[in-house]
């Protein structure tokens, strides 16, 4: 029998089931020898990591996690439930969050990603956002996000500042973001500079997702919001900074800046964002053999 290595979260309806989201992933991770156990990802939400754990048993063993994000404080407390069931993860809770909040990996990657500033938890005074963009220069276009997530849909509404030195368009723009983002904004919101990056013929940005597992890239594909566009980014400067993150399986969304050639080879692949590999959304047609392989040998 082979042992579990992966928990997936359970359809909501029919909890013995995988989520229909995740299906696809649970037959990928059996085709290559895999199995998985199942986590109530809304009990773990709502509080109650007794109920949300109840399905996986005891161990020996340790556990990656597929599936869903998971807010910092959730992921702590169910790190220890597992813990104390013989099952830990093999993300612990704060290399989790280091990979998981611009915070905690901004620093480390700073060279190779726009500059940005934060400020904790929601209610920002103005005086407090004049500082966030008075780090960045005070001038010039930028958008707002929370420590994991934008609302690029909302562009115009809820995302995009077209010139720091407009404080009553950041005030505005940024009080939309929590507006809209409400119980979901995670940590606090970051003041990131607006690069511009090469487009492909459909006005996709050409971004990549590159999966690294210990150090080394296991698994390069489309970025899930445009699985059509297919880039092959340079990783040779992205590399060592993955490697001194420590963390162990991380994803980083790559975009080549806009007017990059061939000459720039490295210098022209920027990271725009970093994540856990355990909560970033795969693309529904990647070839995943080779990740799930990697994670089981693990």
């Amino acid at each position: 029998m082979v042992e579990p290595a992966v928990i997936l979260p359970s359809d909501p309806l029919l909890p013995r089931r995988v989520d229909p989201h995740f299906a696809w992933e649970a037959g990928a991770l059996r085709a290559v020898g895999g199995g998985h156990v199942l986590l109530d990802h809304d009990a773990l939400l709502a509080g109650d990591v007794e109920a949300a754990v109840r399905r996986i048993p005891a161990g020996p063993g340790p556990l990656w996690y597929r599936g869903w994000m998971v807010p910092t404080a959730r992921y702590a407390e169910l790190a220890e439930a597992l813990a104390d069931r013989g099952r830990p993860l093999l993300t612990g809770a704060a290399a989790y969050a280091t990979a998981h909040e611009l915070p905690g990996w901004y620093r480390t990657f700073e060279p190779l990603t726009p500059a940005s500033s934060w400020l904790p938890g929601p209610g920002w005074s103005r005086s407090a956002l004049a500082a966030a963009a008075a780090e960045l220069g005070g001038r010039g276009p930028a958008v707002v996000k929370d420590y994991v997530k934008s609302r690029k849909h909302e562009w115009d509404e809820a995302c995009y500042v077209p010139d720091l030195a407009d404080l009553d368009a950041l005030e505005r723009v940024a009080s939309r973001f929590a507006e809209l983002q409400g119980e979901f904004l995670s940590g606090g919101l970051v003041v990131r500079r607006f690069e511009r990056f090469a487009r492909a013929a459909d006005g996709r940005a050409e971004e990549a997702r590159v999966w690294w597992l210990d150090g080394e890239a296991v698994l390069v594909g489309p970025h899930p919001d445009s699985p059509a566009v297919r880039v092959e980014p340079e990783l040779s400067a992205v590399r060592p900074l993955v490697r001194r993150l420590g963390c162990r399986f991380v994803t980083t969304d790559l975009a080549r800046s806009a007017g990059a050639g061939a000459a720039d080879g490295a210098a022209g692949w920027r990271v725009v964002e970093v994540g856990d590999g355990q909560v970033s959304e795969l693309p529904s047609r990647a070839d995943v053999e080779a990740l799930f392989r990697a994670l089981l040998e693990a």
